[in-house]
């Protein structure tokens, strides 16, 4: 693993982090995580479906999963700028599910959902 890479993906995320309304973090007290692996959705054949991130609930609290090796995978070569901009769109998506589950809607996980259906049906 490419801890240059890894040291990078780490300070782009803390940057992104103290970018944002620090109000929008509120309740997700078990912060931003950053798991190392790649990680595909269960759904995905032939690892062709990637998940760059995820919001979790559970008995913890909530969080925020970004996966390192999920983005090395699809965005490794990237400049430290490109890289950045996809970062940022993943962790604004991650936490807009955050946000709508502390004002009891569910608008982009149903978009999530009609997404992963639109990928079956391809398939």
């Amino acid at each position: 693993m490419n801890t240059d890479r890894l040291d990078e993906f780490q300070s782009i995320v803390e940057e992104l982090y103290y970018g944002f309304d620090q109000r929008y973090f509120k309740y997700l007290n078990g912060g931003i995580v950053i798991e190392e692996g790649v990680c595909y959705h269960p759904a995905s054949k032939d690892k062709d479906l990637l998940v760059l991130g995820a919001y979790k609930r559970d008995i913890v609290g909530n969080s925020i999963i970004l996966y390192y090796g999920s983005f090395m995978e699809m965005y490794g070569y990237l400049t430290r700028e490109d890289l950045e901009e996809r970062i940022s769109d993943t962790l604004r998506h991650e936490l807009t599910h955050h946000l709508e589950f502390l004002a009891r809607e569910n608008d982009l996980e149903i978009e999530d959902l009609e997404y992963i259906q639109r990928y079956k049906e391809r398939r």
